[in-house]
């Protein structure tokens, strides 16, 4: 059953038909003339017909009820970034180095979880902070409710800030990162080293490095000469930093 259209004159008419077999051939019948278009629509019948037809349609009475506002609106929130990296954010202590950097100061927001969205933000999707702050409302990240662009502008601010002593808070979240997980190397016996390009960063080569000519443009670094002596097994063998010589740390190779 439906509503058909049709014209006469310069006029359209609506007539409710069904379709039905007669004499072995399908028809349309029609089962009530509604009456002239333009006069239908504005008379609101039809949106009658419709309402209290649909009271016996269960979808029907979702929708309508959808239209007229009567349900809440569906949030769906996206779970999966959280679940992945905010585990690997706890283990490696960036979310205990920030809170305890930012222990001290007096901020009205949580200074933690803001970062924590610009970096999951940048992981996953990437862009602006302003395009971040959007992004929230189509993820889960406990603890990130109801920070805003502002609250993202902060804390970035707050990293970048610098100390009497030149050393900006960024830097400081390093070091403070490094200290962190530092028990995990425990106490290093034996350093091995890619040979082919080796330099001493920092005050480290005193008794390893020497200054010399470097092919990778670090003539002010202190660097490792590696030479290949008979009866060493490789180059590679003479870095081991164990103070050694390299006859020490490997067997000699055997005469051929």
């Amino acid at each position: 059953m439906f509503v058909r259209v049709k014209k006469i004159g310069a006029y359209e008419y609506l007539y409710l038909v069904e379709n039905a077999r007669e004499g072995g051939r399908h028809v349309q019948r029609v089962i009530k003339a509604l009456g002239r278009r333009d006069e239908v629509e504005a008379s609101g019948l039809i949106d009658g017909l419709i309402a209290s037809a649909a009271r016996h349609s269960r979808r029907s009475i979702v929708l309508s009820s959808f239209y007229r506002g009567e349900l809440p609106e569906l949030h769906r929130a996206s779970i999966g970034p959280d679940l992945v990296f905010g585990r690997l954010w706890a283990e490696t202590g960036c979310r205990d180095v920030l809170k305890s950097l930012v222990a001290n100061r007096r901020f009205s927001f949580d200074v933690e979880r803001a970062i924590y969205l610009t970096v999951l933000h940048r992981l996953m999707i990437s862009g602006s902070d302003r395009h971040a702050s959007d992004w929230l409302s189509r993820v889960r990240i406990p603890g990130a409710e109801g920070l805003d662009l502002d609250h993202a502008y902060k804390a970035m601010a707050w990293l970048g800030e610098v100390d009497a002593a030149g050393r900006s808070t960024a830097e400081a979240v390093e070091e403070a990162l490094y200290r962190h997980r530092q028990p995990l190397f425990g106490a290093v016996s034996i350093a091995f080293f890619d040979t082919t390009s080796l330099w001493f960063e920092g005050a480290g080569g005193d008794s390893l490095g020497q200054y010399g000519h470097s092919k990778d443009y670090r003539g002010h670094l202190k660097q490792s000469l590696p030479r290949r002596r008979p009866g060493s097994c490789s180059a590679s063998c003479s870095m081991i930093a164990t103070g050694r010589s390299p006859r020490s740390c490997c067997p000699a190779t055997p005469p051929t």
